[in-house]
């Protein structure tokens, strides 16, 4: 497979069918931060750091990177059904890491949901650690609670 050939980044005429790939991926969380305005001020803060996986106009896979100054964070790993096993997502984190690394991001961090063991998997496998020392805090400023 060309696997490489059909990889490139990420952009916001890829939104529909990001959410439609979004959708049908268990363990992945759609909120208001993932409207198109969301997804299109992300992409804007964090200009190529993420990458699709497309073939002949339909999107395989997809992988959000971005970063605060001094971490990374990968979001929205996805792999179509149908394509997983195929490395697809191992690609797609390995490209998302080296455009963190090149600016200068050596860390980063990924959230998975405690009820998605197949997620767990995945980044164990990539040799990723589950932290142990700490918990994550969220706070909503607004009314919407699915922000």
């Amino acid at each position: 497979m060309l696997v490489n050939q059909w990889l490139r980044p990420m952009n916001i005429n890829d939104y529909d069918a990001l959410l439609q790939l979004w959708q049908q991926t268990d363990g992945i969380s759609i909120r208001t931060a993932d409207s198109r305005a969301g997804v299109s001020r992300y992409l804007d803060r964090n200009p190529g750091l993420s990458f699709v996986i497309e073939r002949d106009g339909e999107l395989l896979g997809s992988l959000m990177a971005g970063h605060d100054g001094k971490r990374g964070y990968l979001q929205h790993l996805a792999v179509a059904s149908a394509w997983r096993g195929n490395g697809f997502g191992r690609l797609l984190v390995q490209t998302c890491l080296a455009a963190l690394q090149q600016q200068a991001i050596d860390k980063s961090h990924v959230f998975v949901f405690k009820t998605n063991p197949g997620g767990q998997a995945f980044w164990q496998h990539l040799g990723w650690q589950q932290r142990q020392d700490l918990e994550v805090y969220s706070y909503t400023s607004g009314t919407d609670l699915n922000s």
